[in-house]
């Protein structure tokens, strides 16, 4: 089992400078290296307070000089933003400054308020998505590549900065629909998948999914890794526990608004939270999600893992205005106590499937 911190780097108010979240964000994750996380996963978003990362590149690149083993994650790069010719050389500097160590996540977007000030179509976003990743795949593996498709057409161009990883860093997709699922499955890439702050049900209902489109695909499910995005916290204070609660839910309000197109916001940067009707209590989101203390988050997420069977838990760290001095405790806690007894874990549960499936081959 592999474990990850996913850094939004979200300004909850003004009291919070932006150099100030972003330096957090950076000081989290080398802290998740020394904790012994395996990767760090770095958010998109622009032009408003829901995230500050405007390049999640820019920030694999930064952190490559800071550490030295951790892996390094874009979850994502929203394709229809880009111009595919310049991201393609931008991954390769990324990977070569970090030494091989960039996890390439890619998706195709859902915020109305970026994709308007940037001239891009939303509603075209899928199929741009679609064509521009044809385009990276291209680029990655071949010296000289050209495209003749609907949104671009490029002559034969040869990508001077070559990625370090051979054939191509890994890729993940954000699957949020079967089609990306299945695309995944049918071009080997990896799943990058959310439940969000629903609980069980919600994850085998994912889990499901994610077996059709393996099933459509003629692929073994264990073919494609796949990372869950999680809201997880550790403590045995209720005041801390309700703040990261508090935090979380602030997040999922400002998503919920941009992906239903409203804006609410008096000086068109700085977002307002408004309670909405998909709104969770403290007491549902705690029943739901691995939160509580230590023993109920280890107890909870092996159940989780049971159900979903990912290759990766990646937690939310940098919510809101969560206090930086608690966060870097609960890395620790978490390098300390939570990632051990998981890993053992898991370890005892595969080795008793491996031992089981040995003794039927003998009879």
């Amino acid at each position: 089992m592999e474990f990850a911190t996913f850094l939004l780097a979200a300004q909850r108010g003004y009291h919070q400078s932006p150099d100030t979240v972003i330096r957090n964000s950076i000081e989290q994750v080398v802290l998740s290296e020394q904790a012994g996380f395996n990767t760090a996963w770095f958010a998109e978003h622009h032009f408003n307070n829901y995230s500050l990362v405007p390049s999640p590149l820019m920030m694999v690149a930064h952190c490559a000089g800071l550490t030295s083993t951790i892996r390094l994650g874009t979850a994502v790069c929203v394709l229809p933003l880009y111009q595919p010719q310049r991201l393609l050389a931008e991954i390769g500097f990324a990977d070569i400054v970090s030494d091989g160590r960039l996890e390439l996540g890619v998706g195709s977007g859902y915020q109305q308020f970026e994709f308007e000030r940037f001239g891009v179509d939303l509603d075209e976003a899928p199929a741009v998505f679609s064509e521009y990743l044809d385009i990276l795949l291209k680029g990655l593996s071949q010296k000289v590549f050209e495209h003749d498709g609907q949104y671009q057409k490029i002559p034969p161009t040869a990508i001077s900065l070559r990625t370090v990883q051979k054939p191509i860093p890994p890729i993940w997709i954000a699957a949020g629909s079967a089609r990306s699922m299945r695309r995944a499955y049918r071009e080997g890439h990896n799943l990058f998948v959310t439940a969000f702050h629903n609980g069980l049900d919600a994850l085998r209902t994912l889990r499901e999914s994610i077996e059709k489109a393996a099933i459509c695909e003629r692929k073994n499910v264990t073919k494609a890794k796949i990372s869950l995005l999680r809201c997880c916290y550790a403590s045995d204070h209720e005041a801390e526990i309700n703040s990261y609660l508090d935090n979380a839910r602030f997040q999922r309000r400002l998503s919920e608004a941009l992906q239903q197109r409203r804006q609410q916001s008096e000086d068109g940067y700085m977002l307002e939270e408004v309670p909405t009707k998909q709104d969770l209590s403290f007491e549902s989101m705690r029943e739901n999600l691995p939160i509580g203390n230590v023993n109920r988050v280890i107890d909870r997420l092996l159940e989780e893992i049971g159900v979903l069977k990912p290759t990766q838990i990646a937690i939310q760290t940098q919510l809101g205005e969560f206090d930086q001095k608690t966060t870097l405790r609960q890395i620790e806690l978490w390098g300390d106590r939570i990632i051990p007894a998981i890993s053992s874990a898991t370890r005892h549960r595969s080795a008793k499937v491996g031992s089981g499936s040995a003794q039927h081959d003998g009879r």
